[in-house]
This record gives C-alpha cells, structure tokens and sequence, in this order.
C-alpha cells in the first residue's frame, strides 16, 4: 500500500484527497518507482480544475524523482536500484510509490539531489526548450523579457539565460520576489502590477522592444507582451497561470511588426529521440554541474497538497514547490 493524492471531481484545492493504494507489479514496458520527491508544478491545478482534461477518479502530478523498484517485460535501459526522474503522463506522481511507463524516465546523475530532480526536471527541460528551440533567430547578446521570473521555471529560465549570453527583463510582484530574481542574474526588473510592462520595457531597450517574450501567464499580459516585441520578435506563449490567451489576430501580428506567436507544447519537443537526448544532456548536464542552482522554495508533505495548491494559485510561492516522501 502507498499514500497517493487524487480527485473525484474537478474544482479547487479542497476536492483534492490523500487515500491509500496498493503498488502492484509492473506491466509489460513498465516500471515500478519509490519517490524520494515530487514536483508541485501550476500545470497540476489545470488538471484539478478540469482546464486539462483528466478521467475520473484520478491521480494528480506529472514530475517526480526516485529509485526503480522494478521492471516490467520489455523494458531495457532501466534496472531495479536505478536513480531516475521524470515528467510526463499518465499522472499519479503525488504518490509514494507508483507504476508507470518506462518512456518517460530520464537516467539521474549521482551528483544531481533527488529533491534537485523533483524540484527542476519538468521546469528545467521546459526552459531548455523554450531558449534552446523557440526562437532559433535569437543569439548572444539580444534582450528577452520574461514574465514570473522568480517562479519555479524563471529562475531556472534566468540562469538558462544568462549561460547563452542573454540580457534578462524580468517581471516580478514583489520586492521579495525581484531580490530573488537579481541574484540569480535577472538584469532588469518590472513589477508589472504597478508598472506599464511595454513601455518600461521600450525604456530599457532605447525604444527598440525585445528580441522574445517568454510568457507563462497568458491572458493578462498577452497584450503588454505583443507590444514589448522588436521587428520580427517572437512571443512565446509557455503558460496561462491567468487564463488562456486570447484569439490571434494576424493583422495585429503584422501591425506589431511581423512579429510571431507560438505556443509550444512540452510533448513536441522532446518527441523525437535525438532531440530529447540533446536537450535532455543540455539540461542535466548544467544542473550536474552546478552551473544552475536550483531553487526550492516551499517542501511539502501530500497531507498538505490543498495548501499547497493554494499557495501556488494565489502566487505566495518563491522558486519551485516540492513534496518529500
């Protein structure tokens, strides 16, 4: 038997519940994992509020670390004892021990922390891919703007940044959170609810806008967002933390000066083998360097996902949310 969390119904933090499960033995191309960690990410409260669809009763949680327990038939590259992390479906990660597929496993080096893993391998892949792959005009040197910047994916995104050569804007709420920012590389701060973003961000590139927007929140700042782009920039819309975006409107991306929108999916990118092995090396290979620093704001036990959960919608959180096992 093992605590898991699930939801027999969308809605808020409250209809999440911790029960009690039996692990079983894995299936054909499947393994079984003990957690050491798991990730609290804001995509989870998309499934909880029925924005992300999910099949009734289910699991909740897509990112987690820990120690193969076994194997299923099929499954080759992974063994019993192994240290691994993941992120990716089906979910079930809240959860001290699960059966899950094999595919999803990234291998987990020694150096790396469980609690590291846990806390940066969806968000530290997602940011890998939004710089490495989003905007394959963008080179040392440009400026971006990146919105909650002292999130769990921002300051990850901040140092990814800095390492390319990238000048930093970053938005932020609060004191607190532009101090987390700073130290780790941001060079510029917006405190967006008191501040026109556009137009400070003109002031800070000598009227010229940025070469990407990367924005996590979606329909409050889509707009600020467009007109903070130069000539030919690119808006990456990675999440809505305040609602989807809004219809695009082409004649508005020319308007703006031929900019672009994307909005890229986690799944896309690390599709392809070659490129998941590439962008997988990238990512592991800084955190096992200590080059990134991963920052754990909040450590949680699944007795209190409802408190986490409110913390993460009501933006109280600094860095990446975790919950030990």
């Amino acid at each position: 038997m093992a605590k898991v969390v699930r939801f027999h119904e969308t809605g808020g933090p409250e209809v999440l519940r911790v029960e009690e499960t039996p692990v079983g033995d894995p299936g054909p191309g499947e393994v079984r994992i003990r957690h050491a960690a798991v990730g609290c990410n804001f995509a989870d409260t998309y499934f909880r509020s029925g924005y992300y669809p999910a099949q009734l009763p289910a699991g909740i949680g897509v990112e987690g670390a820990g120690t193969v327990e076994a194997v299923g038939e099929g499954v080759t590259g992974f063994a019993p004892g192994d240290r691994v992390a993941y992120n990716g479906s089906p979910l079930g990660a809240y959860s001290e021990a699960r059966v899950m597929p094999a595919a999803p496993l990234f291998k987990l080096p020694d150096a790396i922390a469980f609690e590291d893993a846990a806390a940066s391998t969806m968000r530290g892949l997602s940011a890998t891919y939004w710089l490495a792959k989003t905007n394959p005009r963008m080179q040392a040197g440009d400026t971006i703007l990146l919105h909650a910047a002292a999130g769990g994916v921002g300051l990850l995104a901040v140092q990814l940044a800095k390492l390319m050569g990238l000048r930093v804007i970053g938005t932020v709420s609060s004191e607190a959170k532009a101090e987390k920012a700073r130290s780790l590389g941001c060079d510029e701060i917006i405190f967006y609810r008191r501040e026109d973003v556009a137009a400070r961000v003109k002031e800070l590139t000598d009227g010229e806008g940025v070469t990407t927007v990367f924005d996590s929140v979606g329909k409050d700042t889509f707009e600020g967002s467009l007109k903070s782009l130069k000539r030919r920039g690119v808006l990456v819309g990675c999440g809505t933390a305040s609602g989807p975006f809004p219809p695009i409107d082409a004649f508005q991306l020319m308007m703006q000066g031929s900019v672009h929108f994307t909005r890229p999916a986690f799944a896309d990118y690390y599709a392809d083998p070659a490129e998941r092995a590439e962008l997988s090396a990238l990512w592991f290979g800084h955190l096992a360097a200590g080059r990134v620093k991963v920052e754990i704001g909040q450590r949680y036990a699944l007795e209190d996902c409802v408190a986490a959960h409110r913390a993460l919608e009501a933006g109280q959180t600094i860095g990446s949310s975790i919950f030990m096992l």
